[in-house]
């Protein structure tokens, strides 16, 4: 199966899919995890998250290198990565934005190249209005081009709405069809 890139909302049911698509396969998993708990809501989120997940699987809790934490997990193994979001807001404090795209193109490579199951996660963040300010313009831009990265060398990519998913497909596919 390769890549599967999970993209949606907020809520949309994403998380929850990737969390059953993992357990349904046969090989150990390992969970990245990239959030960190800067308040008590999201150390509330976090905990919430972890409880949600089997007791078997590894936690790896990375909020910045997730290429390294993809590359140390067993190659066989299934890989869950929630989320990009995250990464992205936290990549960008630190490295700015062409660093970041730089990460990401890395890391989706070391992912696609996985012989186990990858899911990675990530929020469509710029469906909505325009952003007032200009670093929550930066970021839902580069967080587009984040996603657009991993789209690219992902095997999979859907699209989740209230708990329902379609399929995304390469646009390049239909634009060869014509030809």
């Amino acid at each position: 199966m390769g890549l599967v890139l999970l993209l949606g909302g907020a809520r949309s049911g994403k998380s929850q899919f990737a969390l059953r698509l993992a357990a349904s396969q046969p090989a150990a998993c390992v969970f990245i995890a990239t959030g960190e708990p800067g308040d008590a809501e999201m150390e509330e989120r976090i905990a919430r998250h972890r409880a949600e997940r089997p007791e078997a699987w590894q936690t790896v809790e990375e909020p910045l290198r997730i290429r390294e934490a993809i590359l140390s997990a067993e190659r066989a193994a299934c890989v869950v990565l929630d989320c990009l979001t995250l990464w992205t807001a936290n990549a960008l404090a630190e490295h700015g934005s062409e660093e970041t795209q730089a990460q990401a193109l890395a890391a989706a490579q070391v992912a696609s190249s996985r012989p186990g199951l990858t899911i990675v996660v990530s929020n469509e963040v710029g469906l909505g209005i325009v952003p007032a300010n200009a670093l929550a313009r930066s970021y839902r831009d580069l967080l587009g081009s984040v996603n657009a990265i991993w789209a690219r060398a992902a095997d999979h990519v859907l699209l989740f709405s209230a708990g329902r998913a379609v399929r995304l497909t390469d646009p390049d596919a239909l634009l060869e069809g014509l030809s």
